[in-house]
């Protein structure tokens, strides 16, 4: 006669498989879509000012505001696009990658809460309000990192942002709602990315990122700006609810692999069904 045993864990199995694949895919959010804006390394919607000897590692871009003032004695060591088309798609392109960032699926909700002395995984980062860091922020893992802030934020004078164990300054991306200020000698990394403005004082720098403001202004002070060198390995990299890097292509087979069981184990069953009803079938 049939025997029940051999069907349940069958059925177990197929379902572990399955709750374990399937809310990673479904949780998975991927990095903000930069488009065209990731050939820049400094964006503003109303003007760029600058004073002392700020360097521009990589492109400028201006729209619709004309007034970029204050270089020399600052540098650009790429391109400058002022109110053209290859700014204003830019600029287009950074308004889906702010509203991507602004979208994705919290995976931890840190309002109220200082980054100074945190040590982060991969993951979406929330602040209903201003976020501030004091000290060093540590990111620590190979994904992606996106911080939604709803208003502002600020740097306090000095403070770091440090990148450990596989972490990219291009897979990093702050969301801000309106405006953001890095305080004096501060290093940030990642793509800055303010609704407002942005205003970077005295030795601020932001050593593997980019300085976009949407609407308003950029303002620098004897700053280093530098984008992320080469391909970014993050860029298509997803990060889960449980803050572990996953990419579509290897939840593929996982997936698969908790479909096939399932059906395996439905098959069983239904056989099991069929035995039990007709027990002259098993002798």
């Amino acid at each position: 006669m049939f025997q029940r045993s051999r069907v349940i864990p069958l059925v177990v199995v197929s379902t572990a498989i399955l709750a374990g694949a399937w809310p990673m895919a479904a949780l998975a959010a991927t990095s903000p879509r930069l488009g065209t804006a990731l050939n820049f390394t400094v964006l503003a919607g109303s003007t760029i000012t600058n004073t002392g000897p700020t360097v521009i590692h990589g492109s400028l871009g201006l729209d619709p505001g004309t007034a970029v003032t204050g270089f020399p004695p600052g540098s650009v060591t790429g391109v400058k696009h002022i109110t053209d088309a290859v700014a204003l798609r830019a600029k287009n392109d950074l308004v889906t990658a702010y509203n991507d960032a602004a979208n994705s699926p919290t995976t931890s909700d840190l309002t109220g809460k200082n980054l100074g002395g945190e040590n982060l995984k991969p993951g979406v980062y929330k602040f209903s309000s201003s976020a501030q860091l004091t000290g060093t922020l540590t990111l620590s893992g190979f994904g992606v990192y996106i911080f939604k802030i709803g208003s502002t934020l600020t740097t306090a004078s000095n403070s770091v942002v440090r990148l450990t164990d596989g972490a990219e300054g291009c897979s990093v991306f702050w969301q801000v709602g309106s405006s953001a200020t890095l305080g004096t000698s501060s290093q940030l990394q990642g793509n800055l990315m303010a609704r407002t403005s942005i205003t970077m004082t005295t030795g601020a720098s932001i050593r593997s990122g980019r300085a976009l403001a949407r609407g308003a202004a950029l303002t620098l002070d004897d700053n280093q700006v530098t984008p992320p060198a080469g391909v970014c390995a993050a860029s298509s990299t997803a990060v889960t609810g449980g803050g572990v890097p996953e990419t579509g292509a290897a939840n593929a087979p996982l997936q698969g692999l908790g479909v096939a069981l399932l059906i395996g184990g439905a098959t069983a069953v239904a056989v099991g069904f069929r035995r039990r009803r007709n027990p002259s079938r098993n002798s």
